[in-house]
């Protein structure tokens, strides 16, 4: 029986080979693949536990392991066992294995999931070593294990065969144990700031709470045409307006039916949390707090690197106002601009070109993006955002086309985007209503407004501090990792044509 190799570049001579070892065992075994094997400790524990046996000692403790062979030496005398937490080596000799682990050697590969009993010692060499007694056969593995990755071929299978990037790649392995960690950090900070966790829906009738072209699916059962939530602003707003607490988070995935690239992903994470009674500033304290909590988590300090560069997430972090960095990069002050026409004309006149019917918060939110953006490097909170990008948020004080508005940005990447909420029924309304119409002008025909939302903001919805994190964005500075894709574990691909 032959297995087809997929895309490993091994010969099926090997899956033959591993094919006839299999049907070895079940001659020999009761079964290759039992339902349940017990082992007494896992290899970083055994390693805690003995790090002090001396070299060249046995301790006389009889202990079951359980992992992957990694590596075999000397027929198999040798091998390195690996299970989530890290590797030890087993020995096999006939002074100390019975007849029938012995007899398996010869029948397991490189690949194989094993189970060992025996007594820990440690080689003359320092190796921490388990003496073999008895060998169980937990499964055979049918494929070959790649020997290494490289090369931007290899790129590729690492995301399309995330499995194998994970076994052969302790980079990797260690980016998605610290990504568990930082998700994990993220809940424990949000309850540690008394915010209560909820969970709404994924499925929406209407979409919105954001700016994006969703994902469309059907309800069977409802017959009703759906859309994968792009944001969970408005239910988590609702929320809020219930009173079921003052503070709310969720820790939800997104689906943006838009581009790709090192920093985009069309389904992603993100933490999104309302504060009752609170603003931007206090929300810009906590994004400070939570950075800093997950530094110290991470690297046990506020202090990383990411590539080349040093980056530290201790607060407080810069503020910069959106129209002062643009007017201090490029002389143009928006904040003397009148109208829509002098401003696209000003940025014209600065060498930028833009669309004919840009407004005067458009024209200088690309501006900051085009001179900005690169720019900021440590982490900043940029300010004053304008009023025309900016449905849900509350004018500055004095400046009506600007609102209470921040994004967080570090190495150049936006991580947080945060409002003082718009809670006016009657303004709100109006800006969704100006919204809708602009996406319909845009040939977004399934764009709706929302009146359940709008309903629940009638009802009266308290002052707060809205804010969304990237996670994954977040998750690849924390581990110095270079796309999205590395830390995503399971990103979409392309299906490959055979």
């Amino acid at each position: 029986m032959t297995q087809k190799q997929p895309e490993t570049g091994l010969s099926s001579n090997a899956t033959e080979v591993r094919m006839q070892k299999l049907e070895q065992l079940r001659e020999k075994l009761e079964t290759v693949y039992p339902a349940h094997f017990h082992r007494t400790i896992t290899n970083r524990e055994l390693a805690e536990k003995y790090e002090g046996l001396e070299a060249d000692s046995e301790s006389g403790d009889i202990v079951t392991v359980a992992g992957r062979v990694f590596s075999s030496r000397n027929s198999g005398m040798f091998m390195d066992l690996h299970d989530a937490s890290g590797k030890i080596q087993i020995f096999t000799h006939k002074d100390y294995a019975d007849e029938d682990a012995r007899d398996l050697l010869a029948l397991i590969d490189i690949g194989d999931i094993i189970g060992v009993t025996g007594m820990v010692r440690r080689t003359k060499r320092g190796e921490l070593t388990v003496n073999t007694h008895q060998i169980t056969m937990l499964t055979k593995s049918l494929l070959p294990m790649p020997e290494k990755w490289h090369g931007l071929a290899d790129i590729e299978q690492r995301y399309r065969r995330r499995h194998l990037d994970i076994m052969t790649n302790e980079d990797s392995k260690r980016r998605f144990q610290q990504r568990s960690q930082i998700i994990s950090g993220i809940r424990r900070f949000m309850e540690s700031e008394a915010f209560m966790e909820v969970e709404t829906p994924m499925l929406h009738t209407v979409y919105g709470g954001a700016t994006a072209d969703p994902f469309r699916t059907h309800h069977n059962t409802l017959k009703l045409d759906m859309f994968l939530r792009i944001a969970p602003e408005l239910y988590l707003k609702r929320a809020l307006v219930s009173g079921l607490a003052d503070k709310v988070f969720e820790i939800n995935r997104n689906f943006r039916n838009e581009g790709v690239s090192t920093r985009h992903n069309p389904e992603f994470t993100m933490m999104e949390c309302y504060w009752a009674y609170a603003d931007y500033e206090d929300i810009m304290g906590l994004v400070e707090r939570l950075f800093e909590s997950l530094a110290l988590a991470i690297h046990g300090a506020t202090e990383f690197s990411y590539g080349e560069t040093q980056i530290s997430f201790k607060g407080p972090f810069r503020r910069v106002p959106m129209p002062d960095a643009v007017k201090e990069a490029t002389g143009i002050d928006f904040r003397a601009i009148g109208s829509d026409e002098d401003a696209r004309a000003a940025t014209r006149a600065a060498g930028f070109t833009i669309e004919d019917d840009w407004t005067w918060g458009e024209c200088l939110a690309f501006v900051f993006e085009e001179k900005i953006e690169p720019t900021l490097i440590e982490p900043a909170h940029v300010t004053h955002f304008p009023k025309d990008i900016s449905p849900f948020a509350k004018e500055v004080p004095g400046e009506p086309r600007l609102v209470e508005r921040f994004e967080t940005y570090c190495n150049s990447w936006e991580i947080g985007n945060a409002f003082s909420e718009l809670n006016d029924p009657v303004e709100q309304r109006a800006r969704m209503v100006e919204q809708l119409e602009q996406a319909h002008g845009r040939g977004e025909s399934a764009k709706q407004l929302d009146e359940d939302f709008l309903d629940a903001i009638d009802q009266g919805m308290p002052p707060a501090g809205g804010l969304g994190i990237g996670v994954d964005r977040l998750v690849m500075l924390l581990t110095d990792a270079p796309s999205i894709r590395d830390v995503i574990l399971f990103p979409a691909r392309k299906s490959k044509v055979e």
